[in-house]
């Protein structure tokens, strides 16, 4: 363009060169509008393009972390599983470690309790019939007084209620504690 200027203005008159500079004066400043408009015009359609690409990316993007997401919560549950097992193993051994009862351990020792409730009532039944039973005949006719015997013995019936009382006080305290311990978990 300037060449076009200096070639021009070496042969024409300074009218001729005002005009001439104007008329390229113009055409830079309709190139110029030219260019405006036309990007005005393509950057609508960039701009909807790139909303387009940045949509496509967001959904790509957001299935990459939904499978990561869902990896990492297949490992975690099955952590977690474990963590849950080794703990309910250690606090068995603590507990085992330091003698307390466990409720399989109290339910043996309350069906023991009943097992010896129930023979404790059958022998006191037993004694009481016993008891009765000399008391309903009737008195011997003058006779020669028999030698007296031994009285039946006790002992066995005293020796079971001991070993059942003692029991029963060995299971009454610990299935107090569990019942702590259940309250205490709930």
């Amino acid at each position: 363009m300037a060449k076009k200027l200096k070639a021009l203005a070496g042969s024409v008159t300074d009218n001729q060169l005002a005009s001439t500079i104007k008329e390229s004066t113009q055409q830079i400043w309709l190139a110029g509008l030219g260019a405006y408009a036309k990007a005005h015009e393509e950057g609508g359609k960039i701009f909807d393009a790139l909303v387009q690409e940045g949509e496509a990316l967001q959904a790509k993007t957001r299935h990459a972390a939904d499978q990561k997401i869902a990896a990492m919560a297949d490992k975690t549950s099955g952590t977690w599983g474990r963590l849950e097992q080794v703990f309910e193993e250690r606090v068995a051994r603590a507990v085992a470690s330091l003698g307390i009862p466990t409720r399989k351990d109290i339910d043996k020792l309350s069906k023991r309790m009943a097992e010896l409730t129930e023979v404790v009532q059958q022998l006191i039944e037993a004694q009481e019939q016993e008891e009765a039973a000399p008391q309903a005949k009737p008195a011997p006719v003058a006779r020669k007084a028999p030698p007296k015997k031994a009285p039946p013995k006790k002992a066995p019936v005293k020796e079971e209620t001991k070993d059942l009382v003692v029991e029963m006080e060995l299971v009454e305290p610990a299935k107090e504690e569990i019942k702590k311990d259940e309250a205490v978990i709930s």
